[in-house]
């Protein structure tokens, strides 16, 4: 087939040299490395701070005094605290000079909503979209409104240009998810009302998930079968220093605007490798453009100080894929309905679906839980990056001595067991951040393996399709978070519990999954048909396979 005649080009000119290095380092990471400041600047433009009811009778009156004669005490999440909404409805403009009296007599009056506006705690925030457009009290459901248009706009941007990066290349479709996203992240510092504000976030969001996709793409598709997992763990460690950084940024920025601004600059500087970034060889291949895949090959052997590919070669690769397109022109064309067709897939791909759905869901809601976990959510948010890279150092080593299956239930047992564990001691903030950071350990681990594992599980022939459709539907995890998300406001562990179950039944659940490590890929629906589910077999250690087969496959390109 064209990849295994690819890949055996590859060992030629070097299937992880010099050019693959310093595109990955130069090119590749460095194009991965902003990605997530867009997915998550928008938890700090939109921060909620302390705020409670204006009394203008009592500008010149210090506000700590203030909040004791004019603002009810409210229990939430089990402690008492300042309301945020109502007051004290009385008389304050001869307000009593007996300042302990005043608050004795607030005590016994009527409350009622804030009828003079908010004032808002600046110890944090500068200007926030939630203090500018006071979306607080009867409007606080705004902000969680915008983070699942944001994430509904990714789910329909991540669909759409799936085709347009299969359709034109990797290169060209990078390029223009830059310039949108480019575009509606200045745009979004120029909002003038909340509604445009969100017209611009869901531009933004348009292309968040796709932007990362082509370097990852495109990074495992320059290389060697040996190296595709080495180069996956590379672009998840830059992703990871990606999101200790926004912590930096959103830090050092407290203005919402220039926050825009900001964390926009560093897409815009990625216009500079225009001329520098490659086209995949593989794609050019698919397309039939095979002078221009022969040009970079050769580039690439030239910079690797390998043979260059001799023409005979080259025809030799052009004519089997002629041949092989020949043949299949008139082979069966694989649908959605093929995965579900066969009892044994079907299991697999709805077990599959599942736990990328919970993967998804987590992930995200763990990182976008963070500044709202208590204490310095700027630290928080800190450590909910910083606690992934320790995980990669250990991942791929435990991956091939343990296999997947068990280091993904694992993964997702321990860290749902953390998240669940929260209820237990939710007054204590320190264990509390300790047990999250735990949970995020084990849903970055495990976000890595499960890609991994369901490419090794799906048919060559509709391998593609599965991973395209789990992965979509596990994109419903972010537009589907923020209303978890959004009952903490109440109960502070209660998204917490929700993600540890859903994380606890995924993991469970991986177990019915059978292992992948030295096992040939399963290239028909035939042979994905004949390894059913594995459940009775948990304790087994994973077996070499002497039939394994020469090219490693995490994909069809």
């Amino acid at each position: 087939m064209q990849q295994i005649n690819l890949d055996a080009i590859l060992a030629e000119v070097g299937e992880f040299g010099k050019y693959q290095k310093l595109v990955l380092w130069f090119i590749l990471l460095p194009g991965v490395f902003p990605c997530g400041f867009h997915a998550y600047n928008q938890l700090f433009m939109a921060a909620n701070p302390k705020h409670w009811c204006r009394i203008p009778e009592l500008d010149h009156v210090n506000q700590e005094i203030v909040k004791n004669i004019s603002i009810p005490f409210i229990e939430k999440d089990g402690i008492l605290t300042y309301s945020e909404c109502t007051m004290y409805d009385k008389n304050y403009t001869n307000i009593s000079e007996d300042l302990y009296d005043e608050v004795t007599d607030s005590s016994k009056a009527k409350t009622i909503a804030c009828k003079n506006g908010w004032i808002y705690d600046h110890t944090h925030y500068k200007n926030s979209v939630v203090m500018e457009w006071n979306l607080i009290c009867d409007k606080d459901f705004s902000t969680t409104l915008a983070l699942v248009l944001f994430g509904v706009g990714g789910l329909v941007g991540n669909y759409i240009f799936g085709y347009i990066q299969d359709g034109i290349g990797r290169k060209p479709a990078f390029f223009i998810y830059l310039l949108i996203q480019s575009i509606f992240g200045i745009a979004t510092a120029f909002a003038n009302n909340f509604f445009m504000w969100i017209v611009f976030r869901i531009g933004v969001g348009f292309t968040v998930p796709a932007i990362l996709g082509t370097p990852c793409v495109l990074a495992i598709e320059l290389v060697g079968p040996r190296f595709r997992t080495t180069v996956t763990i590379m672009i998840n460690i830059a992703y990871s220093l990606s999101l200790i950084t926004v912590s930096v940024v959103v830090w050092a920025v407290r203005d919402w605007r220039q926050l825009a601004i900001i964390t926009t600059l560093p897409f815009l500087a990625l216009f500079g490798f225009y001329w520098l970034f490659p086209e995949s060889p593989r794609w050019l291949l698919s397309q039939g453009r095979f002078k221009e895949a022969t040009d970079i090959l050769n580039r690439i052997a030239r910079v690797n100080r390998k043979k260059q590919i001799s023409l005979d070669t080259f025809t030799n690769l052009k004519t089997s894929t002629e041949e092989e397109n020949s043949k299949t022109q008139n082979q069966k064309t694989y649908g959605a309905y093929d995965l579900l067709r066969n009892p044994n897939l079907r299991l697999k791909t709805i077990i599959i679906t599942f736990i990328w759905f919970t993967n998804t869901s987590v992930y995200v809601g763990l990182s976008y839980y963070a500044p709202i976990l208590g204490g310095d959510e700027f630290f928080n948010f800190f450590l909910a990056g910083a606690v992934e890279l320790p995980t990669y150092l250990f991942l791929w080593p435990s991956m091939e001595k343990w296999g997947r299956r068990w280091i993904l239930c694992v993964s997702m047992v321990i860290g749902g067991s953390a998240c669940l564990a929260t209820f237990l001691v939710k007054h204590d903030p320190v264990v509390t951040l300790v047990l999250y950071c735990v949970g995020k350990m084990g849903i970055s681990s495990s976000f890595v393996v499960l890609p991994l594992m369901a490419s090794e599980l799906y048919p060559t022939v509709v391998r593609g399709l599965g991973m395209s459709i789990s992965s979509v539907m596990g994109m419903l995890g972010p537009v589907f978070i923020p209303l978890v998300n959004y009952l903490g406001s109440d109960t502070l562990t209660l998204p917490l519990i929700i993600m540890g179950a859903l994380l606890v039944a995924g993991g469970t659940c991986s177990l019915l999954l059978p292992e992948t490590l030295n096992q040939n890929l399963p290239q028909t629906l035939e042979d994905g048909e004949k390894t059913g589910l594995d459940c009775f077999a948990c304790c087994t250690h994973p077996r070499s396979n002497k039939k394994i087969a020469v090219v490693h496959e995490s994909g069809d390109f």
